[in-house]
């Protein structure tokens, strides 16, 4: 109680809680954490292995837009002479739209055109009139290894056109954010080609192909002397409607010198509204579709269980 009494002890503790106060409240923020930057760092970290695994990736797995021929397709196209009865314009666009680019694609696809149906023919005629020995007509046995052959021959169109859908694909779900990136950096003050180009470096960890696209595009934009045929050159590679639909804005912009953010901000909006239509159009579709496997799989074991406990009971009753 005497100390308490002490006018100068008092005074001197609350000096030293209060110098106490002030060190701990300017100490406290330098030992204290912060989680959302602790976040943010470790997303940051996180994209950047992302993005470089998947740079890695595409290297591995493309190594170039271009391919070389092989010697053996090239040589057995060219003494055949495939290309001209066998390679027409709209199987060259295709390929295009598939992804496969330079000469060994053509010559590739020339060859495979060329051996499947011969294969398969083999393949049938060994299968129906040896292996199989069926009690067929003769007609039913030829026309089955024709179809075989028809089948061969229809083979690398059907691969073809699956490529072009997967890639079609993948290219219509990353592009809403694609234009998202692209509205970014056309209002943040950059050039069409450097956004082209900054686009596709980020947009590789969504969407391999439209990076690809995007990449194509750049580079043609640098050495063509109209970007106008660059432009319209991404439209006819992908084929994709959103995509058509910024090229005929990139082309007016060049043309009419319109400006191209709220073009950009208007067509990304509506990507993004089409992207969401068709994800309630494939949900709208999954009743119809879970029709008949509920009919054929969940009714007999409902049945089974509902039928079962007075089947049992009624043998019992019966016994």
């Amino acid at each position: 109680m005497q100390y308490l009494m002490n006018s100068q002890f008092v005074f001197g503790a609350l000096v030293a809680i209060a110098t106490f106060a002030t060190v701990v409240s300017v100490a406290m923020p330098l030992f204290v954490s912060e989680p959302l930057q602790k976040r943010m760092k470790a997303v940051a970290s996180e994209r950047e292995k992302i993005r470089a695994r998947e740079r890695e990736r595409l290297s591995v797995s493309r190594g170039s837009l271009r391919y070389e021929p092989k010697a053996y397709m090239k040589r057995i196209v060219d003494r055949f002479n495939l290309s001209s009865w066998l390679g027409t314009e709209k199987a060259k666009a295709q390929m295009l739209r598939a992804g496969f680019r330079g000469s060994q694609a053509e010559t590739a696809f020339l060859f495979f055109r060329l051996v499947v149906p011969i294969c398969t023919l083999i393949a049938g005629a060994l299968y129906v009139f040896v292996i199989g020995d069926f009690d067929w007509p003769i007609t039913a046995k030829f026309g089955s290894v024709i179809f075989a052959a028809y089948a061969g021959l229809k083979a690398p169109e059907l691969y073809i056109s699956n490529t072009i859908a997967k890639r079609q694909k993948s290219v219509a779900r990353a592009f809403p954010d694609a234009m998202d990136l692209m509205l970014i950096c056309v209002e943040s003050g950059m050039s069409i080609e450097h956004a082209f180009r900054k686009v596709s470096q980020e947009i590789g960890v969504q969407s391999i192909p439209l990076a690809e696209e995007l990449t194509l595009t750049t580079a043609e934009l640098s050495y063509l002397p109209d970007r106008k045929t660059a432009y319209e050159n991404l439209a006819m590679r992908t084929g994709v409607q959103s995509i058509k639909s910024i090229v005929t804005v990139l082309v007016q912009a060049e043309r009419y010198g319109t400006p191209l953010g709220t073009a950009l901000r208007v067509l990304g909006k509506e990507s993004r509204e089409h992207r969401l239509l068709l994800a309630e159009q494939k949900a709208a579709g999954l009743p119809p579709k879970l029709t008949v496997p509920m009919i054929l799989f969940f009714l007999p074991v409902l049945f089974a269980v509902i039928i079962t406990p007075a089947a049992i009971q009624v043998t019992h009753q019966m016994q």
